[in-house]
């Protein structure tokens, strides 16, 4: 039997055989191979650093958050520490690619009262930043960036490389390192320093936030470039929480209020708020002056959700398209509610999933239908949710999984509410053929939106002052799906402009983008200014967190054609900072 202090996915990628685990996009994700080592997210109570004894390399965060590294031969023992409370596996993040200054009502703001977020510092956890674009730099040349930290970079203590204090992997650039590189004359996204941002997109997103012509062009920038020293380089939750943890020591250290930006996530997860990543960040929130705003992502009109209630014998047909290498399908549902799961492959073969037998709880079933491996996992409730999950990762015997239609019929033996809710991984990280026939866009928000005490941003269309149907959508509690509830509680929080955005490209120069990922920094650097006035300017010393969210939802303007709000689409509307100034 699985530990139940596990996560259902660590448990089945414990479970899987090497060969598995390469093929698939989830389940390798926080392995290290040539230490055989896993970096592992626990939840945890008292002293843990005993841990350290038995060769767990031990990583505290935030109060009873840590990010371990833990030889697998030693999860087993990890498991029965009393003071470890829960384990998760890193996921992978997705950085959300797909004029917003005058919509959302900011320009007055910067005549009078004359808010330019000085005093604030913002954060922007992404790709990297260009150091020597000029939207980052003061009429004298110098860096506006207070500190860079590069976790895709390996320290060399000869070389000057270090890591941050507190951290043990990466290499933090301060202001005066940057402030010489820079008068080295190197231009076009290069610097003397080894740190680039090759996509791009955290230098756009900075520049929106706060860049010279950006929301707030005075405030202080901190920076973290996330990633890992690998060759594939792609971001874990654990370098994202690493990197709040960084942000929020340096603002505390330093007495300054600070917002945090957040452009990128992902679909694995009930979406609910219970993993340990969205409480994580709920928890950091509370730490000094701080606010977080997350995109709600770009999986509105992905085709990457479908939900219902199979109170009778349903349906629901999946496409998958032509060289699909591997993907994973999760499948939530109340755990009173019992259903059989009956799975049809293209070519007719079915197999069964009772998820009324508690003995196949905990454990890896693995089915061969026609030439696609499924490694199925029936999990348990976890203690901070009463969701069950069902998880197949879909494995090519040979190259690629089945093309077709997969058909997942629900069964109904002995229901309450009957709901059921299924993901398919972020579409960024699949072909544009795999989708649900009958999609459901609602509770399209990614992974970390769903967290309470974050300030989620949709999308929205300034051109036709309308949602941007590719934005995440969200739910009101109590009319969802899958029953979440409470009825002052909504996701996305509001919108911000996201749609032909023009902001600074790395390299120099400027580029228009679209997505959640760029309409965030308005309400970020919206932030900024609000705590400018209230924190900075003495007018409102606790204008900060839970407060910002309030009176930036208060003073949204409702779009054209919503008639009720908050709705699932953009909250409570559009941003307009000028009318959430409380003057």
């Amino acid at each position: 039997m699985a530990s139940q202090k596990l996560e259902d996915l660590l448990n089945l990628a414990l479970s899987a055989t090497k060969e598995e685990r390469e093929q698939s996009d989830q389940l390798n994700v926080g392995y290290n191979e040539q230490g055989n080592t896993w970096e592992l997210i626990v939840k945890f109570h008292g002293d843990i650093t005993m841990l350290e004894s038995v060769g767990i390399v031990v990583e505290v965060l935030i109060p009873g958050y840590a990010v371990l590294t833990v030889p697998e031969r030693q999860i087993e023992f990890l498991s029965q520490v009393e003071e470890i409370e829960y384990i998760e596996k890193p996921k992978r993040l997705y950085f959300q690619l797909q004029e917003g200054k005058e919509a959302s009502c900011i320009l007055p703001v910067g005549r009078a009262p004359y808010l330019t977020g000085q005093g604030v510092i913002v954060g922007i956890a992404d790709s990297g930043i260009d150091l020597s674009h000029e939207a980052f730099r003061n009429p004298d040349g110098t860096t506006r960036v207070l500190a860079l930290w590069d976790q895709t970079l390996m320290p060399d203590e000869a070389a000057g490389l270090r890591s941050p204090w507190g951290f043990q992997t990466g290499v933090e650039f301060t202001a005066d390192q940057i402030n010489e590189a820079l008068t080295s004359g190197m231009t076009g996204n290069m610097t003397a320093l080894p740190t680039r941002d090759i996509s791009g997109h955290g230098t756009s997103v900075a520049a929106i936030a706060a860049g010279n012509q950006g929301v707030a062009p005075q405030s202080d920038l901190l920076i973290v470039r996330l990633g890992i020293p690998a060759e594939e380089g792609f971001p874990r939750t654990t370098e994202l929480m690493r990197a709040v943890t960084y942000m929020i020591r340096k603002a505390v250290a330093l007495g300054r209020p600070i917002a945090i930006n957040l452009s990128f996530g992902n679909t694995y997860g009930s979406h609910d708020g219970t993993s340990l990543l969205e409480r994580f960040l709920d928890n950091a929130a509370e730490i000094g002056r701080t606010v977080i705003c997350v995109g709600s992502g770009n999986e509105g009109a992905a085709m990457g959700h479908a939900s219902g209630r199979a109170l009778t014998e349903t349906r629901v047909e999946l496409s998958v398209g032509n060289y699909e290498r591997t993907f994973g399908l999760q499948i939530w549902k109340n755990y009173a509610d019992v259903f059989r799961i009956l799975l049809t492959s293209p070519g007719g073969e079915s197999r069964l999933i009772d998820t009324g037998r508690t003995a196949d709880n905990g454990q890896t079933r693995r089915e061969r239908m026609e030439d696609t491996e499924l490694l199925l996992y029936l999990g348990e409730p976890a203690p901070y949710s009463a969701q069950q999950e069902v998880y197949i990762d879909f494995l090519p015997v040979e190259r690629y999984v089945n093309p077709g239609v997969w058909t997942i019929t629900f069964v109904p033996v002995s229901v309450v509410t009957g709901s059921y809710s299924m993901y398919l991984p972020s579409a960024s990280s699949i072909g544009s053929e795999t989708h649900f026939f009958a999609p459901t866009p609602e509770v399209t928000l990614t992974i970390p939106s769903t967290s309470s005490k974050v300030i989620t941003v949709g999308a929205y269309d300034t051109v036709y002052d309308a949602y941007a149907d590719f934005s995440g959508r969200g739910y009101l509690f109590g009319q969802s799906s899958v029953d979440r509830i409470g009825s002052i509680f909504s996701k996305p929080d509001l919108a911000a402009p996201g749609v032909g955005i023009v902001t600074a490209a790395a390299g120099g120069g400027y580029v228009s983008v679209t997505g959640t990922s760029f309409a965030t920094p308005f309400v970020t650097g919206s932030a900024a200014l609000m705590m400018e006035w209230g924190i900075a300017r003495d007018n409102d010393p606790y204008l900060y967190g839970e407060k910002v969210k309030a009176y930036l939802s208060r003073g949204a303007r409702h779009l054209p054609g919503l008639t009720e709000y908050p709705n699932p689409l953009v909250g409570w509307g559009a941003l307009c900072l000028e009318r959430s100034l409380p003057l």
